[in-house]
């Protein structure tokens, strides 16, 4: 076969593939041209999912009639810079479209029609284009004298490439997409008013907001509901010439997927490996495997220093240090959970208050550790408790007192304290215990019924770190050594790490026959389940393959340690127990969740209380 041209409208259509491929990449492309074009206000309309129509509606420059030729014709543009000897500089972009190939892409799968008109002219102008052939600009009845913009429709998309169409979601799934979409584009220029509608109806409305902080956290908030701003984190850490900024939920506030994450590079939305893999990173310590954060993360760097010319769909970017940016959002993000100290998401509160109205369905509460029904051997617990409290389980250490003492002064219980002054801490002074399993304190304004197996799996993990950090972990001696039976490939997986288990203070050497000898544990856990932690370790490398690293997931192992260390839900605890592990909490940072995520303890203020009897 001949080599051969291909027509301009083939090219077209391949193109489009590229830029366009569903409804909200269309308007994705269509709505950053108008805050290129510094629009205020921006509305879109859409039916049918954007593939009967998208309508783009904005306040920005606008397009005189002699731009509106050019501007349909492909690698058109007005954004790419130039440098000092007239070529075009791809290292400097600061507008979010730069390529030219939005609009003749759309037009070529489309009935497009653009009316434009720039500020003082005297009229404005239309041309359209249908299935990639374009028309002449004529003038249009489109905006009043004074006003500026541009309006952009697209209608029947992808008629022109029925292959492509076939392959489009339902409505209702496109219509997600394109909402998620300009949800994604709201949040990165809160100085933008925008509205989204479906078919009429209104999807979203966010007036535009001041230049700051605060009117960032109120786009976001308008965006991702009430329920964000009070368990939002804010930080800023600059470094060189790169910024980072915005705002992280506390741990308990998670997600189970990561919908919930929304990443921007220079105002531009991205969905990059490299900055999700940084968020979960630094959330490691405090979301199982299975839950995701909450957090709004902006990074500002120098053009050159990232490429945002890696895919046609400029969703993806390249960064020439990936290493220092990804440090960088860890360690803002860390130390920003840091400040946060023992609190928790305030939805937890709520979650239960909810569940406690009387004469209301029963509801799906939000946190694992409050789901399911009451078990008849273990009253009061739910399924998810009492998988904690596992049969069969050796109490942990009865010196809880003691250790406190030993890890944390700040937290020690002053016997001579009355109860009066107690109730000024934040956790308030302990007025009891609830199944052996939950302790009820009592606040200057409220109760507070504190999880005792999660609030001191994550004690218990915290105290385990800085012992690592000071030169490793001290061990203790057992008396008699603990026989662990497990498959020979298990046993032969954890003597494999011996050498590194050893450092955490864990000493295992091998019995014959797929046997283990424990000979020395970890100080901290005290009477620890030694089978339990053996054989959930062995589960772990064995998940992790070959890649597994003691060093690199150092967290991991210490938080499975902590787990089989702390104090087991059914155990009773004295008052002077009960009032250290509050103090302790109180002194001791991400005490708010334990190492998977859930909450440790529920606050319930007075005036909650009165309301479920109906004094309020």
């Amino acid at each position: 076969m001949t080599i051969r041209r291909l027509s301009e409208g083939t090219i077209n259509r391949i193109a489009a593939g590229e830029v366009v491929e569903r409804p909200a990449a269309a308007v994705k492309e269509l709505v950053e041209n108008a805050l290129d074009a510094g629009a205020r206000h921006i509305e879109i309309a859409v039916a049918g999912g954007g593939l009967a129509l998208i309508r783009v509606t904005d306040d920005g420059k606008g397009m005189a009639r002699e731009e509106l030729p050019v501007a349909i014709l492909r690698h058109a543009t007005s954004k790419l810079p130039v440098d000092g000897e007239g070529a075009d500089d791809l290292t400097q972009i600061e507008t979010l479209g730069f390529r030219g190939e939005a609009l003749p892409s759309i037009g070529s799968v489309s009935r497009l029609t653009i009316d434009s008109r720039v500020a003082d002219a005297d009229g404005a102008w239309r041309i359209a284009v249908e299935g990639g052939a374009n028309g002449e600009a004529e003038p249009v009845a489109f905006l009043g004298r004074g006003q500026h913009g541009t309006r952009i429709e697209a209608r029947d998309l992808f008629y022109a490439t029925p292959a492509r169409l076939k392959f489009m979601k339902s409505p209702r799934t496109e219509m997600q997409a394109i909402t998620d979409t300009v949800k994604r584009l709201a949040m990165a220029a809160p100085e933008t008013a925008f509205r989204l509608e479906d078919e009429g109806r209104t999807i979203l409305d966010v007036e535009a907001e001041m230049p700051g902080p605060e009117g960032w956290l109120a786009r976001i908030t308008a965006i991702l509901g009430p329920a964000f701003r009070p368990n939002a984190l804010a930080f800023d850490v600059a470094k060189s010439e790169a910024r980072v900024f915005g705002f992280a939920g506390v741990p308990t506030f998670n997600r189970g997927n990561a919908q919930h994450q929304f990443l921007f590079v220079n105002g531009r939305a991205v969905k990059d490996k490299l900055l999700t893999g940084a968020v979960r990173g630094a959330y490691a310590d405090f979301l199982a495997h299975d839950r995701h954060a909450v957090a709004v993360v902006f990074v500002e760097t120098h053009p050159h220093d990232v490429d945002v010319n890696v895919h046609p769909a400029k969703a993806e970017v390249r960064f020439r240090d990936g290493q220092g940016v990804r440090g960088l959002i860890v360690n803002a993000l860390r130390q920003t959970l840091e400040r946060a100290g023992h609190r928790a998401a305030t939805t937890v509160a709520a979650s239960v208050f909810d569940a406690l109205r009387p004469q209301m369905q029963p509801q799906t509460p939000y946190f694992p550790a409050f789901t399911g029904a009451p078990q008849p051997m273990t009253p009061g617990l739910s399924e998810a408790t009492r998988d904690w409290a596992a049969p069969n389980y050796a109490s942990a250490p009865s010196a809880v007192l003691e250790m406190v003492r030993d890890f944390a002064p700040a937290a020690r219980v002053a016997d001579a304290i009355p109860a009066a002054d107690l109730r000024r801490y934040p956790l308030g002074v302990a007025r009891g215990q609830v199944h052996n399993t939950y302790v009820v304190a009592e606040t200057a304004d409220g109760l507070v019924i504190v999880d005792q197996h999660a609030a001191h799996e994550r004690l218990v993990y915290e105290k385990m770190k800085v012992a690592l950090a000071a030169g490793g972990a001290a061990r203790q001696m057992l008396l008699t050594p603990e026989i662990v039976e497990l498959d020979p490939a298990g046993a032969e997986r954890v003597l494999a790490h011996a050498g590194e288990l050893a450092q955490l203070g864990l000493v295992v050497e091998d019995f014959g026959h797929g046997a283990l000898a424990v000979r020395e544990t970890p100080a901290l856990l005290g009477d620890a389940d030694v089978q339990g932690l053996i054989r959930d370790l062995a589960d772990e490398i064995a998940e992790h393959g070959q890649s597994f690293s003691l060093k690199e997931r150092l967290d991991e192992v210490c938080g499975t340690m902590a787990c089989h260390g702390s104090v087991r839900a059914g155990r009773r605890l004295t008052a002077d127990e009960m009032n250290a592990l509050l103090r302790e909490m109180e002194a001791t940072p991400h005490s708010g969740q334990c190492n998977h995520g859930r909450p440790t303890y529920v606050e319930l203020k007075l005036h909650d209380i009165e309301r479920l009897f109906g004094r309020r």
